[in-house]
């Protein structure tokens, strides 16, 4: 028996692959996933993510959110002895940080990295080593075809199936690595610490309710844009009869004019958008799409801006409440995965998230050089992009200012006088 077979005989299945919350025979109790209640009993499967995406708000959610994080630097940064971090270069983890693999630049591994995460809770990424032991390489792996094992003494392994990109090549069986040659990264794990959850979970129903809603709209105009109805005659007639004005009808095609005779009546029979309140449905959708992704709404529908008009605060509401939690998960993810050793780091730049005007670029170095917090060379650098200048390197201040010691020795250094004692009078000038 071959070591992959032994460690496989010795280990339990926790999930199946790709099914986050959905557990192997022997684990837990089956877990009902439905995308909406009821949907269980009407056999209605869970929304599949490559489905999810045909709604537009849940493709404008996961683009935007994959997109901005991967045009965001990914820097490698070190602490210095006041505990600020700075970026730094090393020959041992700088390379795998600019160019993880072969494939994909650092931007698409990043996406690589979102899109997996966003659409199925986990991301799976497998380390490639050299000869010294250091990672080199990182492959983001297809999460359908890797499975979650737990071993009796609850060591974690994980089973992958074949991928020639990986360097998995074609294997008559799948491959078991321990978790230290993978990073797993995963979020909203309600069910299992080593099983995430897509925000697909809850809002899978608004996205086939929203793509339900687009097919019958389509369905709709595709027809002329009439509900569809039915011909009432005046009298009884045969069906020899009804054969024929149902042909008639039905040739005549969408814009076309119909001449009966027997006196018939069109009836609608069909519900139009505003009496389904269409567009209320597909903006509830949207809201509740965007909600479950953490997406300002007013960033997936235009139409729907916020009360205030600075852009800035908007996208630092979109990071706060969108763009953090993943930003520092793939950080605490690369630090653990890549085993960086003190005082090495990883961290995004987020100057490139939020662009200023230059009217508010202006006002904010000259507010940062007045209070002394930038100097004029680390304004000019990270507002404008600009090199150094001569004299540039120090902060600067007004010569009044006085540190709040300073003040406090010039207190107590001065002489004690009573309050009821009048101040003495100048002494006189004795001009020669």
């Amino acid at each position: 028996m071959g070591l992959a077979a032994s460690i496989r005989a010795n280990l339990r299945a926790v999930f199946a692959p790709g099914a986050a919350g959905t557990p192997a025979r022997g684990a837990w109790a089956p877990i009902v996933r439905e995308p909406y209640t009821g949907a269980w009993q009407a056999n209605a499967e869970a929304v599949a993510p490559d489905v999810a995406l045909l709604n537009p708000t849940v493709f404008r959610c996961v683009s935007l959110i994959s997109t901005d994080i991967g045009k965001l630097p990914l820097n490698l940064v070190a602490v210095d002895a006041n505990g600020i971090w700075h970026p730094a270069q090393s020959n041992a983890f700088s390379p795998v940080l600019r160019r993880p693999n072969a494939y994909q630049t650092i931007g698409q591994f990043k996406e690589s990295w979102m899109l997996s995460r966003l659409l199925h809770g986990n991301t799976y990424v497998l380390k490639d080593r050299d000869d010294r032991g250091v990672v080199v390489g990182l492959h983001v792996l297809d999460p359908g075809r890797v499975k979650v094992l737990v071993a009796p003494d609850g060591a974690v392994y994980y089973e992958l199936q074949t991928n020639d990109l990986a360097g998995l090549a074609s294997m008559t069986s799948p491959a078991v690595v321990p978790a230290r040659e993978l990073i797993h990264d995963r979020w909203n794990c309600a069910y299992h610490p080593l099983v995430g959850l897509s925000p697909l979970y809850a809002c899978g129903g608004a996205a086939a309710q929203g793509i339900a809603m687009q097919g019958a709209s389509t369905s709709f105009f595709s027809g002329g844009g009439q509900p569809s109805g039915m011909l009432i005659p005046a009298t009884d007639i045969d069906q020899k009869t009804i054969d024929r004005l149902s042909a008639t009808w039905h040739n005549l095609g969408p814009g076309r004019t119909a001449i009966l005779g027997s006196a018939m009546k069109y009836e609608p029979v069909s519900t139009t958008a505003a009496d389904a309140q269409w567009a209320e449905q597909a903006a509830w959708t949207a809201t509740t799409i965007a909600g479950a992704f953490g997406v300002p709404i007013s960033m997936v529908d235009s139409s729907q801006q916020p009360p205030y008009a600075n852009s800035e605060a908007s996208a630092l509401q979109y990071h706060s409440q969108c763009l953090q939690t993943h930003l520092t998960a793939i950080e605490t993810s690369l630090d653990a995965g890549l085993e960086l050793p003190f005082p090495y780091g990883t961290e995004f730049d987020l100057d490139d998230l939020i662009w200023m005007d230059t009217a508010t670029k202006t006002k904010a170095a000259h507010e940062a050089i007045a209070a002394g917090a930038l100097s004029p060379n680390e304004a000019r650098r990270k507002y404008f992009g600009l090199g150094p200048v001569p004299g540039g390197d120090s902060p600067f201040l007004q010569s009044q200012y006085y540190s709040l010691e300073a003040l406090a020795m010039r207190d107590l250094a001065a002489p004690a006088q009573d309050a009821n004692t009048p101040a003495a009078p100048p002494a006189d000038t004795v001009t020669p």
